[in-house]
């Protein structure tokens, strides 16, 4: 793993999030996408090196959905950039982690990723990013 590629945070109202997150910020919105396969909105801000990921439901039915149900809005992922996101998923597996998709799958931001099931990292949701060519 390289770097952290970002910090995905769940929130109810994109629009209001956005607006916040501008001024704690003192920068813009980058970019907005909706990834439909995983029922999101997305909104990048990128402040230095760093970059922040806003993610709210586009139905009932989406993760994003069931975790604010649950735990409300806050802290969601944790996204790693790597080279290789097949062999760092092999290697992952080889070592006893549960990964949630068996494939890379396309992701927000021109990405590929995988998840890794928070059972076996204390809790915390972690994103595989790999940057499509």
């Amino acid at each position: 793993m390289n770097k952290i590629e970002h910090i995905g945070i769940a929130v109810k109202d994109m629009d209001v999030s956005c607006d916040l997150y501008e001024k704690l910020l003192g920068t813009s919105c980058y970019k907005k996408e909706e990834v439909a396969s995983e029922g999101v909105n997305t909104a990048f801000f990128r402040t230095g090196v760093n970059k922040i990921e806003l993610l709210t439901a586009t139905s009932a039915e989406s993760p994003i959905a069931k975790f604010l149900e649950k735990r409300g809005e806050g802290i969601h992922h944790i996204a790693f950039d790597v080279e290789n996101i097949v062999a760092e998923m092999a290697r992952l597996k080889q070592e006893g982690f549960v990964l949630l998709n068996e494939s890379p799958k396309r992701g927000a931001d021109n990405k590929l990723v995988c998840f890794v099931h928070p059972k076996g990292t204390n809790g915390v949701l972690i994103e595989l990013c790999q940057d499509i060519k």
